[in-house]
């Protein structure tokens, strides 16, 4: 499938989806690019959606961008099983300024069972993780996570349905 929008800004499409597919006998991974991009690969200027996403806003199984929401995610803001940036929110959090973790390495705020910074688990850094917007947005996501993953298996599942049926 690829799908792009007639329209462009800057000489990027507004939307580009394109899903991988056989070519010649090899798999090609669908690689999207736009201003809105979702593929295998996303390179999406405001928001990119793929197994591999760069943009603005980046989520996938790798997201760097601005704002980065993927199991690794790099970024300015990043949130994820492993989040590296300015502001860090994952399982292993490393940030330039402050991050929440399991394991949570940052040169002024840190909070988590493994908190490295000048302000790890005390007093300074929950005053700090209380008043950002960041950390607050970021912890509704974080604390289900777990129930996100069913977005991701629904349509897994009604996929492999749909396979089975055909066969």
């Amino acid at each position: 499938m690829n799908y792009v929008t007639k329209q462009t800004l800057l000489g990027l499409p507004l939307v580009h989806i394109t899903t991988g597919s056989i070519v010649e006998g090899k798999f090609r991974r669908g690689i999207a690019k736009g201003w809105i991009a979702i593929g295998d690969i996303s390179f999406g200027i405001l928001f990119s959606l793929g197994g591999v996403a760069f943009g603005g806003i980046a989520v996938g199984g790798l997201g760097v961008g601005v704002l980065a929401i993927a199991g690794l995610a790099v970024g300015g803001f990043a949130l994820g099983g492993a989040a590296v940036g300015i502001l860090a929110y994952g399982g292993a959090a490393f940030a330039s300024y402050a991050a929440i973790g399991g394991s949570a390495i940052a040169r002024e705020y840190a909070q988590g069972g493994l908190a490295i910074a000048n302000h790890a688990n005390d007093s300074m850094a929950k005053m700090f993780f209380e008043k950002s917007k960041f950390f607050s947005l970021a912890k509704a996501p974080a604390q289900y996570s777990r129930w996100l993953l069913l977005l991701v298996l629904i349509p897994v599942i009604q996929n492999l349905k749909r396979k089975n049926k055909k066969t």
